[in-house]
């Protein structure tokens, strides 16, 4: 089954995830928590590559996450500001951090 697909499954787990459940959106959601909102600073943050950002905006502002909102008219510019729909993913990206932070700490080596 394809994530495209998912819109009518039963299982509301698998239809969030079929919006938010890839890296790249996680990243982006999690920079719009930071305070950011503009493409540049998602790809400086994130490392993805233009193709991906644009698309995974694309679908976070089609499925009523982010809201697009022009900043410049020449060239075109866009802010990508959460809507209160995505201010509710809040509890859940706070939830996988403290998990993050638990499970998966950063080990750094030391030097000798």
């Amino acid at each position: 089954m394809k994530w495209s697909d998912l819109s009518d499954n039963w299982c509301p787990v698998a239809r969030a995830l079929s919006i938010v459940g890839d890296r790249w959106t996680l990243l982006i959601l999690r920079d719009c928590f930071l305070g950011m909102s503009r493409f540049e600073q998602f790809i400086e943050s994130s490392g993805m590559t233009r193709h991906i950002l644009a698309d995974r905006l694309k679908r976070l502002v089609e499925s009523g996450i982010l809201e697009r909102k022009a900043y410049s008219t020449s060239p075109k510019r866009y802010d990508y500001v959460l809507t209160d729909k995505g201010q509710e993913l809040a509890p859940a990206l706070l939830t996988l951090r403290d998990w993050g932070k638990k499970h998966m700490p950063v080990r750094r080596t030391t030097s000798a």
